[in-house]
């Protein structure tokens, strides 16, 4: 078995694995980062696009911002659509001159990866972590499978970055950890279609048929949903009964129809929220979905990530350079206080927008949600800045 030694290893190339080990390369701090996957499959694997004004202004503090700025859309307002009308929740105009961009999460990780390959830091894709041990000593290691041979690796802290399913949060003893699970009753079926946008910004809508949400990747490209029962099968949908179904949901009397264009992906997602407590175990800390999920509806997954890893990069920065500790210890519960807020937001926008086939009553409850956040002046505000900047609060 190869032996290697470094500061802080890290588990998992999305987003907040490849940021945190940028931040840290920067700092002078030795790292080396493991994924399971192959490079092609990270930098193809598509996830959220929303990015808020405070995580996006930390990404360009960081020099992760250039192509970012160049190709990102920047939104100033997201639309309501409920009852074939479309209401526009002005975000900027309600944060101070602060929009929102759509860069999809897969080119924020193609951006980190390019910068790790140019300054040759350790990345080890097709590498399985098969053991996290002494994680409550100063010497933790991990053991993993590459495609060289076995390796074990010795550091001072472990980074878990690897998805809730992941060996990290499975290392954190069970009579220490709370794992709080929610499973909605409904799935996303989503599609990437080579289509220009009918619209200039983000459209989430209630129809009494289901959930729609109609969004972008790009001038040409187009992401759209439809909310489904948790047991469809995306075989029984053919391309043309997606593209009616998103035009029935979407329709109002101004703009019946939306553009259609070849669907290049499509897949079923079922929603669901999960928080593990404690995101730190002796040397072992957790970072984005290795801690948390929310499910999209409020645009926070990829948000959370990287506030968590603004979070664990000046802890781990602050005991490397200055020895103190301080930032580590209160890691955990600074981080669960904002996943917390995040998670109501999400509950809070999920709940609102997904009719209940059965039951009348909290359909009634919804659509009075959905009035409020509209026409009351506080609660628009409210929702505007919980969706524009909820993770530097």
């Amino acid at each position: 078995m190869k032996e290697l030694r470094t500061q802080v290893a890290i588990i998992g190339a999305g987003p907040a694995g490849l940021l945190l080990g940028h931040i840290l390369h920067e700092q002078g701090i030795d790292n080396i980062v493991l994924e399971r996957r192959d490079r092609p499959y990270v930098e193809a694997r598509v996830r959220a696009g929303v990015i808020e004004y405070g995580i996006a202004k930390f990404l360009e503090e960081n020099g992760v911002g250039e192509r970012m700025l160049r190709q990102g859309l920047k939104h100033d307002g997201v639309e309501l659509r409920f009852d074939r009308t479309s209401y526009r929740i002005a975000l900027t105009e309600l944060n101070g001159g602060k929009p929102i961009t759509v860069y999809g999460q897969q080119e924020v990780v193609k951006d980190l990866i390019a910068l790790r390959v140019g300054y040759d830091a350790p990345l080890m894709f097709e590498t399985e972590v098969t053991n996290l041990d002494g994680l409550t000593t100063d010497a933790p290691f991990i053991e993993a499978d590459t495609p060289d041979g076995k390796v074990r690796i010795t550091c001072d802290y472990i980074a878990g970055c690897d998805g809730t399913f992941g060996p990290a949060s499975k290392a954190i003893p069970a009579s220490l950890k709370k794992q709080f699970d929610r499973i909605y009753p409904f799935s996303w079926l989503g599609i990437i279609a080579q289509a220009a946008p009918s619209t200039e910004e983000l459209i989430y809508c209630r129809h009494e048929r289901g959930f729609a949400l109609y969004s972008m990747r790009s001038p040409t490209v187009s992401r759209l949903y439809l909310g489904v029962p948790n047991d469809e099968k995306l075989e029984d949908w053919t391309d043309d009964q997606i593209w009616d179904e998103l035009d029935v949901r979407l329709a109002t009397e101004e703009v019946p129809h939306i553009t259609r264009g070849p669907i290049l992906e499509k897949g079923i997602t079922t929603m669901r929220s999960i928080v593990i407590e404690p995101m730190r175990y002796g040397r072992l800390f957790l970072a984005g979905d290795a801690a948390h999920i929310v499910p999209p509806t409020g645009a926070k997954g990829m948000n959370l990530a990287i506030g968590d890893v603004r979070e664990l990069s000046r802890a781990l920065i602050a005991k490397f350079k200055k020895n103190e500790d301080a930032l580590l210890e209160s890691y955990s519960d600074t981080c669960l206080e904002r996943v917390w807020r995040a998670e109501e937001f999400s509950t809070y926008m999920t709940q609102m927008l997904h009719p209940n086939p059965t039951d009348d009553f909290e359909n009634g409850v919804q659509l009075a949600r959905l009035r409020q956040s509209v026409k009351s002046p506080g609660a628009t505000e409210t929702l505007a800045r919980n969706y524009v900047d909820l993770n530097s609060l």
